[in-house]
């Protein structure tokens, strides 16, 4: 099984402390910012798993799988919304919440406590309803360099390039997101899309 070593209080994902400590301390927020981190600077992304546990009182896999779809839109909408798509995050973060409470009894840690080893948790991650390659990567990275979780092999399932798991500091966020930007720009201007 894997172990973990508690490294961090907080990420530094939002600006907003409260929402940083949260995502530390809550393994279905961190799930939920990942799933809403597309298409979105990362600070409203990560920013959401606050909003949705103030406007719903709960961030519990069980019941966001089964609460009333309209409620849960209305909160996904806000105003603010929780991303610029908000009805189609919220129908991901019930299909992430379902996929939780029935695969892992509601305990969202168990995807990172239960795996036998890094590819079985990549495995895990992967199955995530809307986490492709990318999010594998980011996810698995704060697993492991922010949170402590340490399965077999957990050296090689490091992405090679920088991720959100490098993030330990408002400044690294800025500088992150810097060279993600320029990197981005640098592929446009030769007519190539980013891969990650």
């Amino acid at each position: 099984m894997t172990t973990t070593i508690t490294t961090t209080d907080r990420l530094h994902y939002t600006g907003d402390d409260e929402a940083d400590r949260l995502l530390a301390s809550d393994p279905m927020a961190l799930l939920i910012g990942f799933a809403l981190d597309q298409q979105v600077p990362v600070q409203k992304a990560f920013s959401g798993p606050k909003v949705l546990r103030e406007r719903l009182g709960t961030l519990d896999p069980r019941e966001l799988a089964t609460i009333n779809d309209a409620r849960l839109e209305a909160a996904a909408k806000g105003p603010p919304a929780i991303h610029r798509f908000p009805s189609a995050m919220a129908t991901r973060i019930r299909e992430l919440a379902a996929h939780i409470a029935d695969n892992y009894d509601g305990d969202a840690s168990r995807i990172w406590t239960g795996a036998t080893d890094a590819a079985d948790l990549r495995r895990r991650i992967a199955a995530l309803p809307g986490f492709g390659e990318m999010k594998v990567n980011g996810l698995a990275a704060v697993l492991i360099k922010r949170l402590g979780v340490r399965p077999s092999g957990w050296e090689e399932a490091l992405p090679k390039y920088p991720t959100l798991g490098d993030v330990d500091s408002a400044q690294a966020l800025a500088d992150y997101q810097a060279k993600k930007r320029a990197y981005k720009a640098s592929l446009r201007e030769r007519g190539e899309t980013f891969k990650p």
